[in-house]
């Protein structure tokens, strides 16, 4: 069977910058305030709560859009030219699903590709497809189909389903 032609989606790079959604882990920094800084979870309804200034929306923004509106919320009466960074601690997890032995949850790491993906997962089931992946990115309504390639790229928040084989 090929895979070529238009009925398979061409790989996406994915994010330019990564958005941040549930799940994900940041560690905010507040440069000579200790008591401001530690590490935070993105809640389920995509908001960030901060000492002091309390909740920042977060879903599908950057760590720099989060850091920026960190400071300026933190120089509006309480710290006198505030330095802050953000940076990502750990990122949310995604999903494997179908003909692969042990489906499920697993942490993202980052680089990852459909095929670590896959390995995590305890590899293919025996009916698997092993040309073939379908994925629905985060925030996607549907899933596309990609050709099985080594640098098929997993983002955080993503589902992969591996298709069964028709004999």
């Amino acid at each position: 069977m090929s895979v070529s032609g238009p009925r398979y989606t061409a790989e996406i790079s994915g994010p330019e910058e990564y958005k941040l959604g549930a799940g994900d882990k940041v560690r905010l920094t507040v440069y000579n305030e200790p008591t401001l800084s530690g590490e935070f979870s993105v809640s389920s309804s995509g908001v960030l709560s901060f000492p002091l200034i309390g909740d920042i929306a977060a879903d599908n923004r950057t760590t720099q859009d989060i850091a920026t509106e960190t400071q300026t919320k933190l120089a509006d009466g309480y710290l006198r030219d505030p330095k802050v960074n953000i940076e990502v601690v750990s990122y949310r997890p995604f999903f494997i699903l179908g003909e692969v032995k042990s489906p499920g949850q697993y942490p993202y790491a980052s680089g990852m590709t459909v095929l670590n993906a896959i390995a995590t997962a305890q590899g293919f089931s025996p009916r698997a497809e092993r040309k073939v992946a379908y994925i629905r990115r985060s925030g996607a309504a549907v899933e596309e189909s990609f050709r099985l390639t080594p640098d098929l790229r997993v983002w955080p928040g993503d589902t992969i389903r591996v298709g069964e084989r028709y004999f």
